[in-house]
């Protein structure tokens, strides 16, 4: 029986995070000053943890996130499915009343159940999860391989927990994150449950 633990993490802050600007997949932006410091309370916080594996996207901010414990020489791999839902035009484009708009009411679309419906040169809810089943199914592929660290991105987080938990993409929204914070995720061997949601306890200067 295969049983896992994935610790899944959004990466740390980047210039465009901090400026509220849309990143999504096309944009390969580095972390900032604020990042790398979250990188490092997560590093000090978690680098007792015996991980078997890394899995990041293709973006260097998930590998910056967590370089440290690649660092360790704990083994790592990246996989496309990890990768952020790419918002087409809106990507690194200054926030306007128009764009904030035409955010809003994408997110109201996809609430609605409208899980095709994309930017222009964008993907859709349905596309990102279609490679995140990809992703998913290589993870947990490893038996071998017990505690795992997944570092992604926060819209293409939100769509692994609904996967992982079995719900709708619809509730995509119920999955809250801010730059560096931790979902631990246990498989028992038959399904998926939350054990730590939005934990951000590591983030917290003590």
């Amino acid at each position: 029986m295969i049983e896992k633990t994935l610790y899944i993490v959004r990466h740390g802050q980047t210039d465009l995070n901090k400026q509220g600007i849309v990143q999504g997949r096309g944009m390969n932006t580095d972390l900032n000053a604020e990042g790398r410091a979250q990188a490092n309370m997560f590093f000090n916080a978690y680098k007792d943890v015996a991980f078997d594996k890394i899995y990041i996207s293709e973006l260097k901010r998930t590998q910056q996130s967590i370089q440290q414990f690649i660092d360790l020489g704990i083994p790592y791999e990246k996989l496309s499915g990890l990768d952020e839902l790419a918002w087409g035009k809106l990507e690194g484009a200054r926030s306007t009343p128009e764009t904030k708009a035409a955010f809003l009411q994408m997110m109201r679309d996809w609430k609605a159940g409208m899980l095709d419906v994309k930017f222009e040169g964008g993907e859709s809810p349905n596309e990102v999860q279609a490679r995140q089943k990809e992703a998913l199914a290589t993870i947990m592929s490893h038996p071998e391989e017990k505690t795992v660290l997944v570092c992604m991105h926060g819209r293409a987080m939100r769509l692994l927990l609904c996967l992982l938990t079995e719900k709708s993409l619809i509730h995509m929204d119920e999955f809250p994150h801010q730059n560096l914070v931790l979902y631990k995720v246990t498989y028992d061997g038959s399904r998926f449950e939350i054990a730590e949601f939005n934990n951000a306890i590591h983030l917290q200067i003590h």
